[in-house]
């Protein structure tokens, strides 16, 4: 026992002199107390350093006492005094400034750099708790925070730019990378289907001086009552010198516009792509200098932003839009200029889903319907003969847009997996286009997978593949 004891305080008075001689000790825990750090200013070093998270306070104690404080920067700490041997430190903004001490002689005993920094240990427990598994490492750097490590999606690392802006507005420096496959492919197909049907029967009466019983011109040599026209011509009653002539008039025209684009389009998760097949329309505008031009797109548009989310869900913001000149609505500008009205079908929408699965944005449909009748008045209202006094149009047009998109997380490849529609073609020799008629030569197909496609039946589909 009284070995065990000598021994303590051997050990005790070695220790002494060792925390002398050290010019500073930090994070020394009272008993009984929580965690605190102190900073020990010991008689005769002229400069030391501190670091004090922000809305957290940090104790200086200095070997001697001391009679006048200084601090450079109050916005970036703030201190009082605890007694005349120990100051409270306090920061309040992320910076870095200096606090001097003076002995009551006016000398100085100490010039202690203090760097208020984001308190870092909250902002990891935060981190922890909110992306639980995530590689993330946390470090200050100046009056900043520095992100480093790897996430698995792009959701994740803004997640953890949003928290660290919390701590540090606008001072958080980002080094993280993102793992996993982050480009995403979208394969549109683009389908419009526009018919139109119209049908006229009208009724014209012509007096003429022809003789009684004659038919009228207008008739063809095979059909003398039908003309090229579609009119047929009827002698009504009449005299030797008066008579009155009915036309009959029916038409009937039918038509079919077809619209198809398959865009296949690749962007990095967070990136805008775009897609426009058609073309520009010059618009004439006045200005200062006079008349300009501006071209406005028509076409089949496609504009899409993907967000790779957890798990493989893709997170899809998609605007698409088809549009093409109106020739039936124009409008007269000065000068004789006419600009052509647009048809627009455009569609915005956001959407989810995983790799491979498609959506269809369907119903888009206009169904327009128009019918008129004109007629001789009392006449018309005649029945069985009074639709020889009427005039009747009917017009109806239907359109139809279905758009289809599929996303893919897709990684590059290797060149040679790829080919090209002009891989199986090529110019015809003279010997092969005027001898034998062919308007495309013998194309040497490579290997691989480019020389698959390109023995494919040129009245197929062509293209590329992509694995």
């Amino acid at each position: 026992m009284v070995f065990d004891r000598f021994l303590r305080a051997s050990l005790f008075g070695v220790a002494l002199p060792l925390a002398a001689a050290l010019p500073l000790t930090m994070a020394l825990v009272v008993p009984g107390t929580a965690s605190a750090e102190v900073l020990r200013v010991l008689n005769g070093s002229a400069a030391s350093s501190l670091n004090v998270p922000m809305n957290r306070a940090v104790v200086v104690e200095s070997d001697q006492p001391f009679a006048e404080l200084s601090i450079a920067n109050p916005g970036i700490a703030d201190i009082s005094t605890l007694s005349d041997r120990s100051i409270y430190v306090l920061g309040k903004t992320p910076g870095r400034t200096t606090l001097t001490i003076l002995s009551p002689e006016g000398r100085l005993i100490a010039n202690v750099e203090v760097q208020v920094t984001p308190d870092i240990a909250e902002f990891r427990e935060r981190l922890r708790q909110i992306l639980p598994g995530e590689q993330i490492e946390v470090r200050t750097a100046n009056d900043g925070i520095v992100l480093s490590g790897l996430v698995s999606s792009i959701e994740k690392l803004e997640r953890a730019l949003s928290l660290a802006n919390r701590y540090a507005p606008d001072r958080v420096s980002n080094l993280l990378s993102v793992g996993g496959t982050q480009q995403v492919m979208v394969k549109v197909r683009f389908a419009e289907m526009r018919r139109s049907v119209a049908k006229s029967l009208g009724t014209q009466f012509n007096l003429n001086a022809t003789p009684s019983g004659n038919f009228a011109g207008g008739a063809n040599a095979s059909n003398p009552l039908v003309s090229s026209a579609g009119s047929m011509n009827i002698n009504f009653f009449g005299s030797s010198q008066l008579g009155l002539s009915v036309m009959l008039e029916a038409l009937e025209s039918q038509g079919m516009v077809r619209t198809l684009a398959e865009p296949n389009l690749t962007a990095l998760s967070g990136q805008e792509a775009k897609f426009l097949a058609g073309g520009e329309y010059p618009i004439p505008v006045t200005s200062s200098d006079g008349v300009g031009i501006e071209y406005k797109p028509f076409g089949v548009e496609l504009n899409f932003t993907p967000y790779v989310l957890d798990g493989g869900v893709i997170n899809l913001a998609i605007n698409a839009a088809v549009s093409g000149i109106d020739s039936s609505v124009a409008v007269g500008l000065p000068g004789g200029v006419s600009v052509n009205a647009f048809r627009r079908r455009e569609t915005s929408t956001t959407v989810e889903m995983r790799d491979g699965e498609s959506f269809a944005i369907a119903g888009l449909l206009q169904d327009d319907f128009r019918d008129s009748i004109g007629q001789v008045p009392w006449l018309g209202d005649i029945p069985v003969l009074g639709a020889l006094f009427r005039s009747a149009d009917y017009q109806r047009e239907q359109t139809e847009l279905v758009i289809i998109v599929t996303p893919h997380l897709v990684s590059p490849t290797r060149g040679e997996a790829l080919a090209l529609p002009t891989d199986r073609v090529r110019p015809p020799s003279e010997r092969e286009l005027f001898l034998f008629g062919q308007t495309a030569g013998g194309a040497n197909a490579p290997t691989g997978a480019a020389g698959e496609v390109a023995r494919q039946d040129f009245s197929g589909p062509f293209g590329y593949v992509m694995d």
